[in-house]
């Protein structure tokens, strides 16, 4: 069998379709955060400004944070030595779980090395320890919470976007006495649009389900103290397990679960995903917490952060644009078409030194593929100014008119 036959073929596969992921080299430049150097192709170095991170308040670049990092490598090294059964539990792991479990108000929270591998581990565990379970999933959810239920082998359901009714409908159909999950989103990451939280908790009530929500794109972000969209509508005690990353509004790395003690306990002792992993590095976890209890009592970033993100939609949609607007802080602009975003992306970043990734299927539905612009309090005036007009001019061009890229 030629092996690599198969292998070039499926490339092909991507390329000849506009799909194939192209990884830009960069640095970001701490203390100048949303500026980047970029290497391009040969080998130069230039700057750019990045409008495509995760690091949704610049939160990797605080002092606060910065200086926890610091200590605890000064204080303990590097590495955490081991999992967190076998000496890679210290504590600081400690001092970030009870920070997560009290900004959730939570009895426990457990901490994982990323939000994907949190919702696998959990998710893919929860049928052990429930047999029979039934998973009930938002069409829209993450890829990480689809492997999670897949790999459980139990039954799964799949309900419209944010479709109550059909939810409705599909936990109807099913035993009452057989244990039941709904997994669902609080921001769904590439449309930018909320979960309907308070109804799938009022259907979770009444057919006796368990509520699990991802908040990755909420936490720190939404709610007084940061603990996502279920604590600004007040829903946080009625969520059972809310998952969430400290990879994004916080600045650092990692993930997590929270809810009350015995389903920790419990995934901690059952999930592979979690016991045989090596735990995040001390130094990582110290600045997590230090993140995390500087966000509970700061409010002026996430204000900011709504500000930025309404002023830059605003100035998309005057211009015409195509924007998908669901009051969040996510921007999406739709292309329709990958070879054209992919155009679009690779223009404003070699013309304008404008970066952001071309979000392609299956990332998203064909025909929907967009450029997903994520704006923070670390971007100026300026730096949106420079972004209008580059899409102004690029928007025309690229042997396109404006109608036929937005269809």
């Amino acid at each position: 069998m030629k092996f690599e036959q198969h292998f070039a073929s499926a490339l092909e596969n991507l390329h000849s379709e506009g799909r194939y992921r192209t990884f830009i080299d960069i640095a970001r430049e701490s203390g100048n955060f949303p500026h980047a150097l970029w290497k391009n192709p040969n080998g130069e170095e230039k700057p750019v400004t990045v409008w495509c991170g995760n690091d949704y308040l610049g939160m990797g670049q605080h002092p606060v944070v910065l200086s926890a990092m610091h200590d605890a490598i000064d204080s303990v090294g590097a590495g955490s030595g081991g999992t967190r059964n076998i000496s890679g539990t210290t504590f600081y792991h400690k001092a970030l779980e009870n920070e997560l479990a009290d900004l959730h108000g939570k009895e426990q929270a457990l901490l994982f090395t990323s939000a994907y591998v949190a919702n696998d581990a959990t998710l893919s565990t929860m049928y052990k320890i429930l047999p029979g379970l039934i998973f009930y999933s938002d069409e829209f959810n993450h890829a990480s919470i689809i492997e999670g239920m897949r790999r459980n082998g139990g039954p799964k359901r799949v309900f419209r976007h944010n479709n109550i009714k059909d939810l409705r409908k599909l936990l109807e159909s099913d035993d009452p006495a057989v244990p039941k999950i709904i997994a669902f989103e609080s921001i769904y990451s590439m449309d930018g649009d909320f979960g309907r939280i308070k109804e799938i908790c009022n259907l979770a009530d009444e057919f006796n389900a368990l509520t699990y929500l991802d908040e990755v794109h909420a936490v720190g972000m939404y709610g007084p103290r940061g603990g996502g969209v279920s604590e600004k509508n007040d829903l946080m005690a009625r969520v059972d397990i809310i998952n969430g990353t400290l990879a994004k509004a916080y600045g650092t790395m990692g993930g997590y679960i929270a809810a009350n003690q015995k389903i920790c306990d419990a995934i901690r002792s059952y999930a592979p995903g979690f016991i045989f992993t090596t735990s995040l590095p001390p130094s990582i976890a110290a600045g997590a917490q230090a993140s995390v209890s500087f966000l509970k009592e700061n409010q002026n970033l996430r204000k900011e952060l709504q500000t930025k993100a309404a002023i830059l939609k605003i100035r998309l949609k005057g211009l015409g644009l195509p924007v998908l607007d669901h009051q969040s802080h996510i921007v999406p602009v739709v292309v329709g078409n990958p070879v054209h975003t992919k155009k679009l992306s690779d223009k404003l970043l070699e013309d304008f030194s404008i970066y952001v990734q071309p979000i392609n299927f299956p990332t998203v539905p064909r025909g929907t593929e967009r450029l997903r612009f994520t704006p923070s309090p670390v971007h100026s005036t300026q730096d949106t100014c420079h972004l209008i007009s580059a899409l102004d001019e690029l928007w025309s061009q690229c042997a396109l008119n404006r109608a036929e890229m937005a269809s």
